[in-house]
């Protein structure tokens, strides 16, 4: 008889996998391994025709050298920091991802911290809620309408078109920044472009991150590049953790260089020592109620979260079949 296709979930989905098994059928075996270390793969993967991969933790290169047999490692998500592309590709393993699943969720996401910063409602719900000051408005005074406000993005991808797109229905005056896209979309948008970097600070008054982390990206938002934002702006991160150096947002939230800031995401998460973290539970410090932090969880919603699970067994089967491998990012 011969053998079924194998398929491993690395980390991330621990329930019965009806939605995986509902596709699969009799075509192959999956399995869940709720892993949260690199290290607990050991000797439960080397077999695997396909390996789904979410976010928890990272497949590097004394994992992917294991794999015997493996047609396809699948990121279930949009970012790819956390598998060693080169060394799979040097393997003959294809690594692809999930690029669509969630883009209307994160878009979402961050135009609501946009908007629980810029209209003051985290901070009087968090300075009411530990009863600081008197019951009124006045404690978020100045506040300004969203529009005619410059909303500058940095990574025009799926997510950074579809928060552009949210922006422009408020009224707002956005500008992006990506030197990887085309010339055309901003005119297709109907936005601004800037081709430096340093040029978007200067302008704008709130920045959304939406770029993937690469060497290029790592803490693109340091001290340095802070300094080139006008007094008083807003940042809002729901990109990956290290495009921002967090150690330098207690100073900028002290000094009013940003009036507030919000992050989905985390160089490290759960976050340990982390100096934002530290600054964002203190009730002394500014940041307390100036700062919004959530624990990576912009991606999810019950829609976006089955999506991502039938595409990623749908690819799984695809190139175990060995037919077309859609998105291919190796």
């Amino acid at each position: 008889m011969p053998r079924k296709p194998k398929i491993i979930i690395a980390d991330f989905i621990a329930d019965e996998l009806k939605i995986e098994k509902n596709i699969l059928g009799d075509f192959a075996e999956i399995v869940a391994l709720n892993a949260v270390n690199e290290t607990e793969l050991v000797g439960k993967i080397e077999d695997a025709d396909a390996i789904i991969l979410y976010h928890c933790i990272s497949l590097g290169k004394d994992s992917i050298q294991r794999l015997k047999q493996c047609k396809l490692i699948l990121r279930a998500g949009v970012g790819i920091d956390n598998v060693d592309l080169t060394f799979a590709r040097s393997c003959g393993i294809p690594v692809a991802n999930i690029p669509d699943y969630g883009s209307e969720d994160v878009a979402d996401t961050a135009i609501g911290m946009m908007l629980a910063l810029t209209r003051g409602i985290s901070l009087l719900n968090s300075r009411l809620q530990n009863n600081i000051g008197d019951w009124s408005y006045l404690q978020a005074k100045p506040l300004s309408r969203l529009r005619n406000k410059i909303l500058g993005i940095i990574g025009l991808g799926r997510i950074g078109t579809a928060t552009a797109l949210r922006a422009k229905s408020f009224g707002m005056n956005v500008i992006f920044y990506d030197p990887y896209k085309p010339d055309g979309f901003d005119k297709a948008l109907g936005i601004g472009r800037c081709y430096d970097l340093s040029e978007l600070l200067t302008k704008v008054e709130i920045l959304t991150l939406h770029c993937p982390l690469t060497r290029e990206t790592h803490h693109l938002i340091n001290r340095e590049s802070l300094k080139n934002l006008p007094m008083g702006s807003y940042l809002i991160n729901t990109s990956r953790g290290n495009v921002v150096d967090t150690s330098a947002i207690p100073t900028a939230i002290e000094t009013g260089r940003l009036s507030g800031a919000a992050f989905d995401v985390l160089g490290l998460e759960p976050p340990l020592g982390d100096v934002l973290v530290d600054a964002w539970r203190n009730p002394s410090h500014p940041a307390f109620h100036k700062v919004l932090i959530n624990p990576h969880s912009a991606f999810y919603s019950e829609e976006g979260l089955e999506e991502i699970r039938v595409k990623g067994i749908q690819a799984c089967i695809r190139a175990i079949q060995r037919t077309e491998i859609r998105n291919v990012v190796n």
